[in-house]
């Protein structure tokens, strides 16, 4: 199964993104975007904030909503992930999970270390979004646990 799964993941390619899934997934980038950028305002996201400056590194990653302040990308992640999360606006799917507040700001944050010359496109960008969101899928449905959520709740 990891194999097969891994295989598959190792596959994908831009020739598969059609173009009904870079519309929705534009909207999806655009949609985590405005929820992260309003949720930087939450107290819980000022103080992951504060939290995270303990941490330096050569490489830095933009914190969403603040120009002039870079963590290291894990933590880059990490914050804008809890800026997109805090509002509880952000997109969802069955089984419950919110695709896009957890693969986003880790697309962002390591898009933004690659040195000038090698930067990635907007597809290329698409492409690392869509195998996030594929490999979460993917994940929830190997998951029995996953499948429950919504009786339990």
């Amino acid at each position: 199964i990891t194999g097969n799964f891994a295989s598959v993941i190792h596959g994908l390619n831009a020739n598969h993104l059609t173009d009904q899934v870079i519309e929705r997934s534009k909207r999806m980038i655009l949609d985590t975007l405005g929820v992260g950028l309003l949720g930087t305002s939450t107290e819980v996201c000022h103080k992951v904030t504060r939290y995270s400056k303990i941490y330096s590194s050569d490489l830095s990653s933009t914190i969403w909503g603040h120009l002039d302040f870079r963590l290291p990308p894990l933590y880059a992640a990490f914050v804008n992930g809890v800026a997109v999360h805090s509002m509880d606006f952000d997109d969802t799917w069955h089984p419950a999970t919110h695709p896009s507040g957890a693969v986003l700001p880790a697309v962002i944050a390591l898009s933004e270390t690659f040195p000038r010359k090698k930067k990635i496109s907007g597809l290329d960008l698409l492409l690392a979004f869509n195998v996030g969101i594929e490999v979460q899928g993917r994940l929830l449905r190997f998951s029995s646990e996953a499948r429950n959520i919504p009786k339990r709740y």
